[in-house]
């Protein structure tokens, strides 16, 4: 079903989104620290409350249907959000940033992730729009990254090794320090401008949200196919990232099973993209040419409760996991000899 939103009710709202993004950078930029665990918490808590209010806005305005889409599409975007701040760990510590400045990095990080995403939502629209036999192509994509998401392997080593010839191929072109110098990109030493490591870490985030979005944007696309729907999910789940990355803090290390509900999601979602594809089917050789009524059209609200459930799930499994890990390594301290 193509949704229908008043042309202006769509421009004023990321006109206020972009407004609020643009006055979250600038205290990151005017104050840099590290967030206490009650600051991360409470800003997390004003962008979640945030998105819940948008969704109840896009209620009244354009009806359930459409705030169910876009809440499924947050839901989904913000699961892998978090996936996402597993790698973000990772080239901080590669990169040994100061913890005072890896707001800095995050927030570019972010406004990086919001421009690829936003051309991605503009080339995927356009394809939909022209060529609906994509859902094909984007159901099967979908089922493979969910199968990678629950078997990685050594996907991680594959990642830093990536990143490692990045960093040499920066190191080679660019003239650089060897430390850095507070959030500068570009620093003076001897009276010659030298770049500093926080280039190496903003083009490592900047691949990272490349790499994400390849996989999130064909997900969304599933749930909803207006692309104001797909944008706005985008910015509520990358809004509340930065304090998320803080509040969760070694926590992340504690979700153990969070990959495993990611992953169903995707697939249950690429499973839905190939139904889809099935009752528009285009496709001369199947069915010839015409839709194929008997595919099941799975529901908003059916993809909400997979996607809730999927992530309630992992969640819990991973915190009791996680709570009974301590209870056997203290075990053997106790054992009397």
């Amino acid at each position: 079903m193509e949704l229908q939103l008043d042309p202006l009710f769509q421009t004023i709202t990321l006109v206020v989104l972009v407004l609020i993004l643009v006055a979250d950078l600038l205290i990151i930029l005017k104050r840099p620290h590290i967030p206490a665990a009650k600051e991360s918490t409470l800003w997390v808590v004003f962008y979640v409350t945030l998105a819940l209010i948008f969704a109840g806005v896009l209620w009244i305005v354009a009806g359930g249907e459409v705030a169910g889409q876009f809440v499924a599409g947050w839901l989904t975007e913000y699961s892998l959000s978090i996936d996402n701040l597993f790698v973000f760990v990772l080239i901080m510590g590669q990169f040994a940033v100061p913890r005072r400045y890896q707001q800095e990095v995050l927030m570019v990080g972010i406004i990086i992730a919001l421009i690829l995403r936003g051309a991605f939502i503009l080339v995927g629209a356009t394809i939909i729009e022209n060529f609906s036999p994509i859902f094909y192509l984007f159901g099967a994509f979908l089922v493979y990254t969910a199968i990678r998401q629950a078997f990685p392997g050594d996907d991680h080593d594959d990642d830093t090794q990536k990143e490692n010839l990045i960093v040499r191929t920066l190191r080679r072109v660019l003239p650089m320090t060897d430390s850095y110098d507070g959030k500068r990109v570009i620093t003076r030493v001897d009276g010659k401008k030298l770049f500093t490591p926080m280039i190496i870490v903003f083009v490592a985030i900047g691949v990272t949200d490349l790499l994400f979005a390849i996989d999130s944007i064909p997900a969304i696309f599933g749930i909803t196919q207006s692309p104001f729907i797909v944008f706005t999910a985008n910015l509520f789940a990358l809004m509340g990232l930065r304090q998320l990355y803080f509040l969760l803090g070694d926590l992340l290390d504690r979700l153990k099973y969070l990959h495993y509900g990611i992953a169903f999601i995707l697939a249950f979602i690429g499973v839905k993209l190939v139904f889809h594809a099935m009752h528009v089917n285009e496709l001369s050789f199947l069915n010839g040419g015409e839709p194929i009524e008997w595919a099941p059209e799975i529901s908003t609200w059916v993809s909400l409760a997979v996607i809730v459930v999927s992530m309630a799930v992992a969640t819990i499994a991973s915190l009791i996991a996680a709570r009974r890990q301590p209870a056997v390594a203290d075990g053997p301290r106790h054992t009397p000899g």
